[in-house]
């Protein structure tokens, strides 16, 4: 990235306290430039993640060759209000996000999101609409997976005492303490209804918390316009996202908005 870039980025920075439709305040960062642009993308970090992350901002700086883009914590997240849901309720947090860039007049709308933010991205653009294209990397096709260490580690991390007490004095992160009554639906199950959404599934065959299983289940159970693109050696979510992954998902972004423009 070019040092005038980056100080346009840094310069273009606009902070923003949105609140959702169940009353819970959210933490965006929208990077804008000095023109008015009609397309934005919206970053959605997996669990404990934060816009303050370096790889969602290197990110974030990729897809800045879009459109304009905001980047959120979810609820429960650093200076975010509430409580986590582990992918629940935070459909309501990207709506949210959604509905503020309306406002502010962009006429496209692309969600990528990684991990949990994955989950939620399929699910809100199942259940709310209103994107024009869905990216989600390495996130789950169901609930309650315990098949890797990493899962097994992170279940107990939200599901006892000890575990909530060391994400929330460690990692800035306060996760609720019942279970979900009624049980969402899973990305598995409602990924058919982003049609004719563009839909792109990314995921690493490295990844330790979720194997590629998750990504050909989600793929199979949508509908087209779909891509899956296993990466080898990739690991988990943000973290995992090189910068060559970075531009090849913002080309396929720029097609596949070219496409909807061409009708």
């Amino acid at each position: 990235m070019s040092d005038a870039l980056e100080q346009s980025l840094r310069d273009g920075e606009h902070r923003y306290w949105l609140t959702t439709s169940d009353g819970v305040g959210i933490d965006a960062v929208l990077l804008r430039g000095a023109e008015a642009r009609t397309t934005a993308v919206v970053l959605a970090n997996g669990f404990t993640g934060t816009h303050r992350n370096p790889h969602t901002r290197t990110i974030a700086e990729t897809m800045y060759a879009i459109g304009d883009v905001m980047t959120f914590d979810f609820r429960g997240h650093h200076g975010s209000e509430g409580r986590s849901t582990v992918g629940n309720s935070e459909i309501h947090d990207m709506e949210a996000v959604l509905v503020r860039l309306r406002e502010l007049g962009y006429e496209r709308v692309v969600t990528v999101g990684f991990s949990m933010g994955a989950a939620v991205a399929i699910r809100h653009a199942a259940i709310f609409g209103g994107v024009d294209a869905v990216v989600a990397v390495s996130g789950p096709s169901r609930w309650f997976y315990r098949g890797t260490r990493s899962m097994r580690l992170l279940h107990v991390g939200i599901g006892k005492r000890a575990g909530r007490f060391f994400l929330r004095t460690f990692r800035k992160v306060r996760v609720i303490d019942r279970k979900w009554s009624p049980r969402p639906a899973e990305p598995r199950e409602i990924a058919g209804e982003i049609s004719p959404t563009p839909l792109l599934v990314v995921h690493g065959d490295a990844d330790t918390y979720f194997p590629t299983s998750h990504a050909t289940a989600i793929h199979a159970a949508a509908r087209d316009p779909k891509d899956l693109w296993i990466i080898p050696g990739m690991g988990h979510a943000e973290r995992a996202v090189e910068a060559r992954l970075a531009e090849r998902m913002r080309d396929w972004i720029t097609e596949r908005l070219r496409r909807i423009s061409e009708g």
